[in-house]
């Protein structure tokens, strides 16, 4: 069993910057993907972004993917410990307002979320105008 749970979300004006974290507990894989989603009100969760993990004790790189809509904004990484990522969100938008979902799948980076095997339970974020 694997527990995620996010952190940070908040209310920034539009142009502001937030960033999220994700820290993973529980079974550790060798090989695995850690994705950003989010939700709108009345709209499909979608996807953000996603980092691979490339195993090993070390980071030692891994691919990454993102949303056309964030790109150039929004940036995915891992921190010191193998089982935490962010998500540095810059040129916030109020089109950005959603829950945001932290999601975690065994293998390679995808943007499809029924891929993904474990869910935290979201942080709000709201970009005012």
């Amino acid at each position: 069993q694997v527990q995620l749970v996010e952190s940070g979300g908040g209310l920034v004006q539009a142009g502001g910057s937030l960033r999220l974290s994700c820290a993973a507990s529980g079974r550790t894989f060798s090989r695995y993907a850690m994705a950003w989603f989010r939700q709108a009100p009345g709209k499909e969760r979608e996807f953000v972004a996603a980092i691979s993990w490339s195993g090993g004790s070390t980071w030692s790189g891994g691919s990454t993917a993102y949303a056309d809509s964030v790109k150039g904004r929004f940036t995915i990484s891992r921190g010191n410990a193998k089982n935490t990522v962010y998500l540095q969100m810059n040129s916030l938008k109020p089109e950005d307002t959603a829950v945001y979902y932290c999601a975690n799948k065994v293998g390679v980076v995808t943007s499809n979320r029924w891929e993904y095997e474990y869910w935290g339970q979201g942080t709000q974020v709201t970009v005012s105008s």
